[in-house]
């Protein structure tokens, strides 16, 4: 046992130095002191727990910098900078070599293996309590099974393991470990967050806000079962068998290539398990009469006959659409204040250049201190409906310009009108072509609600000596705080990561019942065993989880629209996954959502359109006839379903395979 906390500890060594004070815990193992001591000590045991929260950064950032979250940009959102090495074109063309994938591998499974001996080796004592002991159990719990999870979305299937502690001692052939079928990891989370929701609380104050909670447990659970039924994991009829060719060392199928139906049904059942602990519920911030600037009086939703007329949760009578998803964002609520937050990183921040604060910044104009070099695609500018919920339809939108600041909500004088009679979310989330930035900490007049312009020969035009421009002529607004400045003293608020939100659990819950056949019903046991849900395609409840995302966004439910849309398995898969593109831009979803519906072939393949960024103010009408953008190349091959492992690992571990398309070098 000497002999691998010395071998451990040698290996973490060079990620202690790089920590922060608070995580580094070098300084308390110079002496190299038996792993015992360490677990006799409160302080100390929160130390080596810290240590494993710490690989939930870098590379394992959710949302963040291209730098480390490039799964952050699909066909929805595009940069236009080199980073690292990293071009746009580089992720969609595949370019990357394993090396450039390698840095989540090393980091979780550091991360797992710090949880582990911790889970090993942790105790009650005279400085743990009992109490205290099963909360930092739990959380430990859920590091491990949370680190397996985000290697299991990257990489596919992967080697689970043993809990206890490796004897170095052993031979090379029993330190390699095959991977796991997908089904298998997925069991092992599921499991792992299991023993975590029976340790940790409903709740946490606020100090301790982005520690988990039994919520966060079971939703992680919710989410690994939603991706082992979907397509890519469980191929149905027709869909293609993209994964047959997925094996181990010895042969065996990683991934199922047999249908089980069942599978959404689990996921049904522990996304209810979340919703049935009663913890969460959408945030929605109340109507405002009178506004400002940075806070404007609430734009109603056009008259609906019964949703106008009905206070939250009923209706939208009394809330704005507007503000309760913009401030879910942009640092104007805290963790604790926030009901629909689940689980969070907090601040995410390990530095100010890539974190969930860099991408705002990255999104601001250069006017106000911003790079001005993330944007979105027309594809996703487009996606956004009407707000009476019909889609936006090119073709027939208003033509023309605004004539002054009142004609429209939300619109300044001389924006397009197709940009105008858009949904809330829109506003709080795009930044097109004429959008006022209010820079509102800025200290002088001249700094503020600013508006920007994106025509060539614009400050935040097309350049040809600088990157920093937005290439589709489309910025992002959503995670930018109306305060947010970096000019005239103005300073960035912190903004809160909403890595599992209360609305993803609504929609993953309906997409679930939505995949089961009509006549199709289920047993299955809650995750404590002390309930049994009956499970199938229930009308009902699938409106009934739907109906709080849609009123929050001032729109009515589906039916509205389309009266056959809650009838037809087709037509709400469709308009779910319209949802889920609209609802979690920027929050590193899009990616894996197009890849396990097996849309991404599809939809990564596509051209990226965008407004003719070549085109000056003078000649402005000619800005928004969509053209292609050469340089955001569009492409898809199988290889881009899962992440590769390195030669070096492959080397290390003799029975680890390599991920299908890419490079095994044997």
């Amino acid at each position: 046992m000497k002999k691998y906390i010395i071998l451990l500890l040698i290996c973490l060594g060079t990620c202690f130095q790089s920590c922060s004070d608070y995580l580094n815990v070098d300084r308390y193992f110079n002496d190299r002191q038996e792993l015992e001591r360490i677990f006799n000590s409160k302080d100390y045991t929160e130390e080596w727990l810290a240590n494993a929260y710490f690989q939930l950064l870098n590379y394992n950032l959710e949302i963040g910098h291209i730098r480390y979250t490039i799964t952050n940009f699909s066909d929805d959102a595009v940069f236009n900078e080199g980073s690292g090495g990293r071009t746009y074109a580089d992720i969609r063309l595949g370019n990357y070599t394993p090396y450039h994938y390698s840095g989540s591998w090393r980091q979780s499974y550091d991360g797992i293996r710090q949880a582990s001996i911790m889970i090993e080796l942790a105790h009650p004592g005279d400085e743990i309590s009992e109490e205290e002991y099963k909360d930092l159990m739990g959380q430990a719990y859920f590091i491990r099974g949370y680190l397996y999870w985000l290697l299991l979305r990257k990489y596919g299937p992967i080697p689970i393991l043993p809990d206890k502690a490796i004897d170095y001692d052993d031979s090379y052939d029993d330190l390699s470990f095959p991977r796991s079928t997908y089904d298998e990891c997925v069991e092992y989370i599921s499991n792992q967050m299991k023993l975590a929701a029976e340790l940790l609380p409903l709740n946490r104050d606020t100090r301790s806000a982005s520690r988990p909670t039994r919520g966060a447990a079971l939703a992680v659970r919710a989410k690994a079962y939603l991706y082992a039924a979907s397509p890519l994991m469980n191929p149905k009829g027709d869909h293609p068998k993209e994964m047959a060719d997925f094996i181990d060392d010895q042969g065996k199928q990683l991934i199922s290539q047999e249908y089980d139906e069942g599978k959404w049904a689990k996921a049904a059942a522990a996304a209810l398990d979340v919703i049935d602990l009663g913890q969460y519920k959408l945030y929605v911030a109340v109507k405002r009469i009178t506004g400002s600037d940075i806070y404007p009086a609430t734009v109603s939703p056009p008259e609906h006959p019964e949703y106008s007329h009905k206070d939250w949760p009923q209706g939208w009578r009394d809330i704005d659409p507007f503000e309760s998803y913009r401030a879910l964002f942009n640092g104007d609520l805290y963790v604790a204040e926030n009901p629909e937050i689940i689980f969070t990183r907090g601040d995410n921040q390990l530095h100010p250049e890539y974190g969930i604060l860099s991408i705002s910044r990255h999104q601001m104009p250069q006017f106000g201190g911003g790079y001005n070099c993330h944007g979105v695609t027309g594809k996703q500018c487009d996606a956004y409906v009407m707000n009476d919920g019909k889609p936006f339809d090119r073709k027939t939108a208003m033509k023309g310009f605004t004539e002054s600041d009142n004609e429209f909500p939300h619109l300044k004088a001389g924006v397009w009108k197709e940009y105008a009679n858009r949904e809330p979310r829109f506003y709080a989330s795009i930044a097109y072509n004429g959008v006022v930035f209010p820079l509102a900490s800025s200290d002088k007049s001249e700094y503020r609600n600013h508006q920007t312009w994106y025509y060539r020969g614009e400050q935040d035009g097309r350049s040809a000596s600088s990157e920093r421009w937005q290439p589709t002529g489309i910025s992002m607004m959503k995670y930018v705080n109306p305060k947010d400045s970096y000019v005239s003293s103005g300073i960035a608020y912190p903004k809160i990561d909403p890595v599992i939100r209360y609305a993803d659990i609504l929609l993953m819950y309906a997409e679930s019942l939505n995949e089961l056949n009509e006549g199709s019903s289920y047993q299955v046991k809650s995750w404590d065993g002390e309930r049994t849900y009956e499970i199938s395609r229930d009308v009902a409840k699938m409106k009934e989880a739907i109906l709080p995302v849609r009123l929050r966004a001032g729109l009515p439910n589906y039916d509205d629209i389309n009266p056959q849309t809650y009838e037809s398995q087709e037509l709400l898969r469709k308009a779910i996954k319209h949802e889920r593109q609209i609802e979690f831009l920027g929050e590193n979803q899009r990616y894996y959502d197009l890849r396990r519906w097996l849309d991404a072939q599809e939809e990564e393949a596509k051209p990226i359109y965008g407004c003719n960024t070549f085109i000056t103010k003078e000649n402005a009408e000619l800005f928004y006839e969509q053209v292609e953008i050469p340089h955001l190349v569009a492409s898809f091959s199988r290889k881009m379903y899962f992440w590769p492992v390195t030669y070096d690992e492959l080397q290390r571990n003799k029975r680890l395979t390599q991920a299908p398309g890419w490079q095994s070098f044997d």
